[in-house]
């Protein structure tokens, strides 16, 4: 019988533990930081995304700062505005949505948001606490796989675990933390020529490589955790990379497409958010496991 970890029952949960804290934190919620969304162009995907960070915020007991601009933006004007926003003492984090329209240049203007309210931990910065294992803000989609892994009950410390992906968004941060908390891990990608022989032995296999249907039976060992990251929309709805009817029964564990790592995204934004509200305080306070 193969588990299917419930992302939606865990988002909800560190959503409410950060609404929770908040409240107790900042019971008037306008005096609470809150998180800056920065939106150029007129991307319609986008701007969902966007609008459902806001609505996370909000609900969460945060203050939502919401900067609109034009695709015609200069870089230079871009970057005046993440200045702004990270000189303002109540903006406790901030998130420059990707992707950014044709002649703006994503780097360096991610690079000037700094550490402390860097919540999407993309800055090299963030990348430099992760692999030093210090205390800092961590890209989401990983720190919710990590978040489900524990809810499920899964062992990390010793486990063997495999990565298939190596973007700076999910794969690389997603090999780190496993390393972090002591497993022995394998990155895969596309320059992998035994794709089988590299996963096939492990316990936890995480696959976001943004191939759809790319892992099955045959890469997965019997008994293994399976984390699949990826989502295709398909004619007969939304799928991942991983082959799952064909682990139904196979494996001990597995997420679902949709409803498993998805949601958990916005909800480890929000974690991020309230740890660097909190990290601005006087008092420095932490609210981290």
């Amino acid at each position: 019988m193969t588990t299917k970890i419930d992302g939606r029952a865990v988002a909800a949960r560190v959503r409410a533990e950060v609404a929770a804290e908040a409240t107790k934190l900042w019971p008037d919620a306008e005096q609470a930081p809150g998180l800056a969304t920065i939106l150029v162009g007129d991307d319609p995907a986008s701007a969902v995304y966007v609008a459902s960070k806001r609505k996370a915020v909000r609900a969460a007991g945060m203050r939502d700062f919401h900067v609109s601009l034009p695709a015609t933006v200069s870089q230079a004007e871009l970057a005046e505005v993440i200045d702004r926003l990270t000189a303002d003492p109540e903006v406790a984090g901030i998130l420059l949505q990707l992707p950014l329209p044709a002649g703006l240049e994503a780097g360096p203007l991610i690079s000037r948001i700094p550490p402390e309210k860097d919540v999407d931990g993309l800055t090299t910065n963030s990348a430099g606490l992760l692999a030093r294992d210090q205390e800092g803000l961590r890209p989401c989609t990983p720190a919710g796989v990590i978040e489900l892994l524990d809810s499920a009950g899964i062992t990390i410390e010793g486990a063997k675990a495999a990565v298939v992906g190596r973007s700076d968004l999910v794969g690389r941060p997603m090999g780190q933390m496993l390393l972090n908390r002591d497993a022995t891990v394998t990155v895969a990608h596309k320059g992998t020529r035994d794709l089988i022989a590299a996963t096939r032995e492990a316990d936890i296999l995480v696959v976001a490589t943004g191939v759809q249907g790319l892992i099955g039976r045959e890469h997965v060992k019997e008994g293994a955790t399976v984390i699949d990251v990826g989502i295709h929309r398909t004619p007969n709805g939304l799928t991942g990379d991983v082959r799952a009817d064909e682990l139904e029964g196979w494996v001990k564990a597995l997420t679902p497409v949709p409803g498993g790592v998805g949601p958990m995204t916005i909800a480890m934004l929000m974690v991020n958010t309230l740890r660097a509200a909190q990290w601005a305080q006087p008092n420095g306070g932490r609210w981290i496991k």
